[in-house]
């Protein structure tokens, strides 16, 4: 099993070192690199000769600060999936920071172990939802939002539908494939083709917008 690689950001240096120590003692786990400021991990993303898989993400810092940063990774690089760690968490926050291509918003107060159960669910699924951002997932989204008006083209078709709905469920493509009763890399397909059709950047984006289009409910997703 390949490890799952790490970065940290946080203008913290003790938390910084004392996280890594953490993560690196871990089976499964590997710390690429860690930056004390967002402008720092940028830089040392242009230059990596791999990039990381998640990046563990401080929300207040001196400088460009998490938002900022969450941003550029969702333009630059929307591979990579970011966990807000702050010692500013609301679940208020919830719906903004998952509309910006966070893919979990945790309090530092977390425990470690727990931290580590979520990093695996969030390279697993692409994101992770606690039980009471649940609840405010649910304040926050309207329930009858209106559906934008979309060309034809745009459309997303039933099989797509159908993805789309599993994808929520927390199913990967091969999962879906057997499902489906189609291939692998047929559910591969259909899974880019979301996310061009809906403009989403991630698997938490695509969540969202099957819950503001009435394609899922919240009570539907599944609760870790």
């Amino acid at each position: 099993m390949n490890n799952i690689t790490i970065a940290i950001t946080d203008d913290d240096a003790l938390i910084v070192s004392l996280l890594e120590g953490y993560l690196q003692s871990i089976e499964g786990i590997e710390v690429l690199l860690t930056a004390n400021s967002g402008e720092q991990l940028l830089n040392l993303l242009s230059e990596a000769p791999a990039l990381p898989q998640i990046i563990l993400l401080d929300l207040k810092m001196s400088g460009m600060d998490g938002i900022e940063v969450t941003q550029h990774l969702k333009d630059n690089y929307p591979d990579i999936k970011v966990i807000v760690i702050s010692s500013h968490y609301q679940r208020l926050f919830m719906g903004f920071m998952l509309k910006t291509g966070v893919a979990a918003f945790l309090p530092k107060g977390i425990s470690p172990l727990e931290l580590i159960d979520i990093i695996r669910i969030v390279q697993k699924q692409g994101y992770y939802f606690k039980d009471d951002q649940m609840e405010a997932l649910r304040e926050q989204i309207p329930a009858k939002a209106p559906k934008p008006l979309l060309q034809d083209e745009e459309l997303l078709s039933e099989r797509e539908i159908d993805v789309l709905k599993l994808i929520c469920q927390q199913k990967t493509a091969k999962e879906i494939g057997e499902i489906l009763f189609i291939t692998q890399r047929t559910a591969e397909g259909h899974k880019n083709n979301l996310f061009v059709k809906t403009g989403a950047k991630n698997i938490a984006g695509l969540v969202i917008y099957a819950i503001q289009q009435d394609i899922i409910r919240i009570e539907e997703l599944p609760v870790i």
